[in-house]
């Protein structure tokens, strides 16, 4: 049994303090070298958070259990008694910043656990930290540093639903700072001017929008273990974008910050939209601000009343269908159908065939098209089976464009279809049937015209009228509203009838529905949820780009910008990782193999994506308020969870 003095330097004791020598053998525990730092230091406090760093290791000491021989410790160690919880400052994404204490000891994701909780955000697994994108500030900006709201002191919550007072969580009832932060977490900041947006970083092409997610913090270490010291910056944001179990009365900050996050994107074209959409963003911006100013949100509700809608509610699904009639209980067993003229186009390479028109049958979840209606009683031309397909919009309302794109699921990647309808219409009861059918549900679901009405009134919000009038268009500050590409293109004076026509669209909405809105908006863009990050396959010799989206896998061509091919994660059978040679290797069902190397991130990031989204789909309802933190880090750890 080895015996040695062991140089430990006390953080609380200040920078200038010597270290402290302890007297230890090879067989003491941590808890005994800790047990004897706090005797020979003298000082009489709470040492219950401190716990033991290993500098040139790069890790703490946690198993207190765990004798110095068991753990590596020889008498060259530099160790250091530090506290685990400590100040950082965080970036929200309405552009807040706070100094809180966080713990530095733990995985990322339980120290997002912690934050998500003093800071009233449910289902915090949807949230990770990222570093802040540098930002190059120039010299007359020096001068100007940023507002810094101080928590450090509001004590991190244990409960998973904290107890509201006067609208807000208690911890942030106490004083009249700390209301005026939780007001500015829960409602809309006003819009800034364009020349504060004109500074912002903006990702000129595909490749920067691939860098910014290589900077995601890895979720099952520490802080400290990447290198984050205290009061270092870092980014609260929204990772994984499929929400869940989104209620507007309790997630009044969650669903303002996604607000945000969603709006930022947009103005800083982090993802594309057409000039329509643009406005109509614009437009329900400028209506939220508005009431933001005149009615800030507020849920003086109580807890007895909460509890009594929660019952209701839960009442009212077990009664769903309890009183239908025979009658629609025999509509119900005989399935509805769709049968209309529509036109179908399928893109090819060195094609210049346009769209074809054919009848078409939709039925349970499959759509079958025929050259007339009359050859309708015979064999299909084909018949195309849409679960697990994609069904994204392409509408111009102006033009009268009513397109549905649909990537159908194959062995060797997607399928991509187009059908256009004549009008609205037909249009909205199509597309409601596509997104069903994705879904594996037929016409007969109760959903249908719910889905329906939905896509009716999106398209109405995009209908100018321009015999509306009126007086705010002296107030509307027009280009704090749209992306710098629009405020470039025109004019004030052009836009702001353009978006106060939008605007009559929405004006009635109130502000939660408003948010609502602007998020359903946003999550039927195209490319929303997609996150970029550049590799390599095996056997190719260029860089391409992988987007990672919520349901599936696609291989971009990074010259063109095309979607050259598509994987669903339910065709996924295994997915490894060769950490030695940093290479990811995914097999589909079809004996389909991809392998590639990450180039702008570490595969550690891809690998957490993958996982956290398989994550995401196992959660339900019923085990909403459980959090299956194991699961998590099976998933995304890899050989380090293990």
């Amino acid at each position: 049994m080895a015996a040695w003095d062991l140089s430990v330097t006390v953080e609380d004791l200040g920078a200038d303090a010597p270290p402290i020598t302890v007297s230890v053998t090879s067989d003491l525990h941590i808890g005994g070298v800790i047990l004897k730092l706090v005797e020979k230091s003298q000082v009489k406090r709470d040492w219950s958070d401190h716990a033991l760093w290993w500098e040139q290791k790069q890790q703490w000491l946690l198993r207190t259990a765990w004798t110095l021989e068991k753990c590596g410790i020889q008498a060259d160690a530099g160790l250091i008694f530090m506290p685990q919880h400590k100040p950082l400052r965080l970036g929200l994404p309405n552009g807040l910043n706070l100094r809180l204490r966080v713990c530095f000891s733990g995985p990322v994701f339980r120290t997002v656990l912690g934050i998500c909780k003093m800071l009233n955000i449910r289902r915090p697994e949807e949230l990770s930290l990222l570093r802040p994108v540098e930002e190059k500030k120039r010299k007359k900006d020096r001068d100007l540093s940023e507002e810094l709201y101080d928590l450090t002191e509001v004590p991190l919550t244990s409960v998973s639903r904290p107890c509201l007072y006067n609208g807000m969580p208690a911890h942030f009832a106490d004083s009249p700072k700390t209301e005026k932060v939780y007001k500015m977490l829960s409602v809309s900041q006003p819009a800034p001017p364009p020349e504060a947006i004109a500074k912002l970083y903006r990702p000129a092409s595909v490749v920067d929008k691939a860098h910014i997610h290589s900077r995601w913090l890895d979720s099952s270490r520490s802080l400290m273990e990447q290198g984050v010291q205290e009061n270092d910056r870092l980014w609260l944001r929204f990772k994984y974008y499929c929400f869940h179990d989104l209620e507007p009365k309790y997630d009044v900050v969650r669903l303002t910050q996604m607000y945000e996050q969603a709006r930022w994107a947009i103005l800083l074209e982090d993802i594309d939209c057409t000039e329509e959409e643009m406005l109509l963003f614009g437009a329900i911006q400028y209506h939220i601000n508005k009431l933001s100013l005149s009615e800030p949100q507020t849920m003086t509700s109580s807890p007895a009343m909460d509890d009594l809608d929660s019952a209701l509610q839960c009442l009212e699904v077990k009664l769903d269908g309890a009183d239908s009639s025979p009658q629609d209980m025999l509509e119900n067993l005989t399935a509805p159908e769709l049968n209309d003229y529509l036109k179908l186009f399928r893109p090819k390479r060195l094609t210049l065939k346009g769209y074809k028109q054919y009848w078409f049958k939709f039925k349970d979840a499959s759509i079958s098209y025929y050259k007339s209606k009359e050859e309708s009683l015979g064999e299909p031309i084909q018949q195309i089976n849409l679960k697990g397909c994609e069904a994204a919009p392409d509408v111009n309302v102006a033009g009268q464009k009513f397109c549905i794109k649909l990537l159908i699921p194959a062995p060797e990647g997607m399928n991509e279809v187009y059908l256009r309808c004549e009008n609205e219409e037909q249009y909205s009861s199509w597309m409601a049937a596509c997104r069903l059918a994705s879904k594996g549900k037929s016409l007969a679901d109760s959903s249908f015209q719910s889905e329906v009405q939905s896509i009716r009134s999106f398209l109405a919000m995009q209908q100018t009228n321009p015999n509306t009038h009126t007086d705010d268009s002296m107030s509307i500050n027009t280009h704090s509203l749209v992306s710098p590409r629009y405020s470039k293109k025109y004019k004030a004076k052009q836009l702001t009838p353009r978006i106060l026509e939008a605007y009559q669209n929405v004006a009635q909405l109130s502000l939660t529905d408003a948010l609502l809105r602007f998020l359903q908006i946003w999550q039927a863009l195209p490319d929303f949820g997609i996150s970029l990050v550049v590799v390599r396959f095996k056997g190719s010799r260029k860089d391409e780009v992988l987007g990672i989206a919520p349901n599936r896998l696609i291989r971009i061509d990074l010259g063109v910008g095309e979607v050259v091919k598509t994987w669903r994660y339910n065709n996924m059978r295994q997915w490894n990782v060769n950490w030695d040679i940093r290479q990811m290797a995914i097999e589909f069902d079809g004996n389909v193999n991809i392998a590639f190397s990450c180039v702008t991130a570490d595969c550690k990031i891809v690998h957490e994506f993958i996982g956290g989204y398989i994550f995401m789909s196992t959660r339900n309802r019923e085990q909403s308020d459980t959090l299956n933190e194991d699961l998590f880090h099976k998933l995304t750890g890899g050989h380090e969870a293990l």
